[in-house]
């Protein structure tokens, strides 16, 4: 049984947590004042399980009722084009894991889950930004860099 499993609403406070774990890890000490904006949109579209929008989350084994790790991923529509003629494509972000929580494989699990997702809903391909540090782990599940910063996982 896997450990990862699609977010809720009940998890958005958690999500917007480790959204500000990925934020600090690019901008150490960035504003939190977005949460509270943030969080009746975020409950909206985890409300939303057939939307356009997808978290998938494991839930920390040290803590309840917080999260360990988190992949937030969204589709969209672009007019087609080689290699992408329906033209869905995926879109990553917010991948975070509780700094207490690294190393054992979650983001990883989490990823697997939503690319499985995007693969379901048609998506041609996904693409990202990554940093310098997470770049390792999405060059081992296939991502390859472009001319710009993004990377991208032909499905």
């Amino acid at each position: 049984m896997s450990l990862v499993r699609r977010a809720v609403v009940e998890d958005a406070q958690e999500v917007l947590r480790l959204r500000q774990v990925m934020i600090d890890s690019v901008n150490p000490g960035a504003s939190t004042e977005w949460q509270a904006a943030s969080l009746p949109a975020l409950r909206t579209r985890l409300a939303d399980p057939d939307g356009s929008f997808a978290a998938f989350v494991v839930d920390h084994p040290e803590r309840p009722d917080a999260l360990a790790a988190l992949v937030v991923g969204t589709l969209e529509y672009r007019i087609g084009g080689p290699g992408r003629p329906g033209g869905v494509l995926g879109y990553v972000f917010s991948v975070a894991t509780d700094p207490d929580a690294r190393r054992r494989g979650y983001a990883r699990a989490c990823m697997d889950e939503l690319l499985e997702w995007f693969r379901e809903r048609g998506a041609g391909h996904v693409m990202l930004t990554a940093s310098p540090d997470a770049e390792p782990l999405y060059a081992s599940m296939g991502f390859t860099r472009d001319t710009t910063p993004s990377m991208r996982l032909y499905l």
